[in-house]
Parts: structure tokens; C-alpha cells; sequence
């Protein structure tokens, strides 16, 4: 067996529906309630603010019912206790991992618990409504703070360091997400380029799993810390 060092593990929507969040993709989704051209685009924002606001305002409100479930738990042990290279790239906007104590980790797709002012460029830690137009803590300018988060049409975060960890991993591991959204679908093609050993962990099989060498199925709360702790174990 390979020698594991290296791990780059991918979470998306999936591993937070079990604490309660509701998806964009799944059944009584987001989307299902609004069409992705009205609230997550530049667009949308620029031509209908308040509603775009008033959406990501109630979202970050949902934080504060929802806990990290035994998925984000074992995630957060494996960083705490594994000795080489890990880094955890989440696809959600949500606080999940960091509350369950996961430290070596990215939010490709931006956070709710953030505000980027398109005045100064600043970005901030924020947890209140931007429907009030708060003042920038930086710059001071009302109205200008927009969630942190990458709209469709916008550049992911982080995606240089994301790609040179893909290069270096022994393993990649893609948990509770699609497969649908680029460029985080084609990781797992250039951690295989890379060489790695890739597995999937989801509720279902997708249509992207043809490209891992295992896909485990079953919920994100079981198959985690059952493959955390065969990871420990080595």
C-alpha cells in the first residue's frame, strides 16, 4: 500500500444537510425557491440588492440553529491528529467545520460570517443583517458591504494554493457533494494526474464518481468517521 502523507479532502453541501442546512441541488433545495440568476450573480445584486441581501441575511441567521454533526468532528480530529499535509477545501459558506475545530482548511466559495466592502476592498468578520446597510469597519462607507461569497461568474478562492496541495496529495477524498460545480468537480482529475489515491465519500453515487478509485455511499455522519478512524488507525 501506498504511503499516505499528504491529504486533500473536499466537502460540499451534502456533509452540512445532516446538521440541518438545506442544499442548493437536493430535493426542497434553495434552488427550488429561487432561480440562481436572482440571488447569486453580480447581476442580481446590482439590480435588486435588497432581495439578494435579505437572502443571504436569513441564511446567516440559520447558522445559529444548526451544530457541527460527527462528520465535521472526525474531519476536525484528522487535522488536529494527522502529522503531514492536510487541507480541507470546502465548497460551503457555512461556519460547520471551524465550529467543529478544524483548523487547516478553505472556503472556495467565500463565507456567510464575512463581508467584503466593494468600496475599499476590505473584508471583515460579520454576523449581522447587511439589509440595514451597516457602516464598513474599515473605510467607514454606509451600504457597501456585499456577503463575502463568490457569485456565479466570479473567481474561487484560493484556487492557486488549492491546486499546488492537489499536486502534492497522496490522497484525495470528495465528501457530500455533486459533482456539478467547477472547478471543484475536476479535482479529483488532477489529484489522479498527481498520482493520488481518490475516494468518495456521498450519500449517492455521482456523476462524476467513474473518475475515483473507491465511492463508499451511505450518510456523510457515518461514513466519515468511519473512514477517519481507519485513516488514524495506519
Amino acid at each position: 500500500m501506498t504511503t499516505i502523507r499528504n491529504i486533500v479532502i473536499l466537502t460540499g453541501a451534502g456533509i452540512s444537510a445532516e446538521s440541518g442546512l438545506a442544499t442548493f441541488r437536493g430535493p426542497d433545495g434553495l434552488w427550488e425557491a429561487y432561480r440562481v440568476e436572482e440571488i447569486c450573480t453580480p447581476q442580481a445584486l446590482a439590480r435588486d440588492p435588497d432581495l439578494v441581501l435579505d437572502f443571504y441575511d436569513q441564511r446567516r441567521r440559520a447558522l445559529g440553529s444548526v451544530e457541527p454533526n460527527p462528520a465535521h468532528r472526525a474531519l476536525a480530529e484528522l487535522d488536529a491528529a494527522w502529522p503531514g499535509e492536510l487541507l480541507i477545501v470546502t465548497q460551503n459558506v457555512d461556519d460547520l467545520h471551524e465550529r467543529a475545530g478544524a483548523k487547516r482548511m478553505v472556503h472556495i466559495h467565500g463565507e456567510l460570517l464575512s463581508a467584503w466592502c466593494t468600496a475599499c476592498e476590505g473584508r471583515s468578520r460579520f454576523a449581522g443583517a447587511m439589509l440595514d446597510r451597516p457602516v464598513c469597519p474599515d473605510c467607514g462607507c454606509v451600504g457597501t458591504l456585499r456577503p463575502d461569497i463568490v457569485f456565479f461568474g466570479e473567481m474561487p478562492y484560493e484556487m492557486e494554493m488549492i491546486e499546488a496541495a492537489l499536486t502534492r496529495a497522496d490522497l484525495f477524498v470528495s465528501i457530500g457533494t455533486s459533482g456539478a460545480v467547477y472547478p471543484a468537480a475536476g479535482f479529483v482529475r488532477l489529484a489522479k494526474a498527481a498520482g493520488a489515491r481518490t475516494i468518495e465519500l456521498n450519500l449517492d453515487r455521482t456523476t462524476g464518481s467513474g473518475w475515483f478509485d473507491e465511492t463508499r455511499t451511505g450518510p456523510a455522519g457515518l461514513l466519515v468517521p468511519q473512514w477517519v478512524g481507519e485513516v488514524l488507525r495506519r
